[in-house]
């Protein structure tokens, strides 16, 4: 991480969570597709749509090329995943995290699923994005799951800092509590409003 010009100077290398996140994407087979996630309503195909979704918003969100894919809710409809998208999603994530690597996206304002807010949140949201759903991606297809490290704190530290804003409901769920020895991953799912015990329903 390094500090530049921002509201806390903060910005990022994304590049070793996409790749991490990439990986988890590929290792996704047809039969996986239908099966259950830590987000209630979504099976696998509909949090793979989420993430090819969210994945172009904030890869434009970071160009300040603002149009259809930043404007749109994410609660709009029922994401699912389009034709290509073992192609096209871990592409979009490439190209994500080159957007976000030149300084200028952690700056001035953007927009993202409908909303306009600073560069530097922007980004700040994304790297929560990228590193909770892997998380959620990992425990719904049984795979291992090592985030990169520096995202992980960015996210924790990001979701810690929303405890107390009354705002916080239509975003996340009610924080779950979890042992403050516990890894940093288990925290940043507890504070994102998920079980870090969840677990497929054999």
């Amino acid at each position: 991480m390094t500090d530049t010009a921002g509201t806390t100077g903060t910005t990022l290398d994304l590049g070793p969570q996409t790749e991490a996140l990439a990986q988890l994407v590929a290792g996704v087979t047809d039969e996986q597709l239908a099966d259950p996630t830590p987000c209630p309503e979504y099976e696998v195909r509909h949090l793979l749509g989420h993430l090819a979704g969210l994945t172009v918003a904030f890869r434009d969100a970071a160009r300040k090329d603002l149009g259809a894919t930043t404007d749109t809710s994410p609660d709009s409809a029922l994401p699912d995943i389009a034709p290509g998208w073992r192609e096209e999603l871990p592409k979009a994530l490439a190209e994500l995290a080159e957007g976000w690597r030149d300084p200028a996206a952690w700056t001035g304002m953007t927009r993202a699923g409908g909303v306009d807010l600073p560069g530097e949140v922007a980004g700040l949201v994304a790297t929560d994005e990228l590193v909770i759903h892997g998380w959620d991606l990992a425990r719904a297809t049984g795979r291992s799951y090592a985030p990169d490290q520096a995202a992980l704190q960015v996210c924790h530290d990001f979701l810690a800092a929303s405890v107390d804003d009354p705002e916080r409901g239509a975003i996340f769920g009610p924080v779950v509590p979890v042992e403050p020895d516990a890894p940093l991953l288990d925290r940043a799912v507890g504070l994102s409003g998920r079980d870090p015990g969840w677990t497929r329903t054999p």
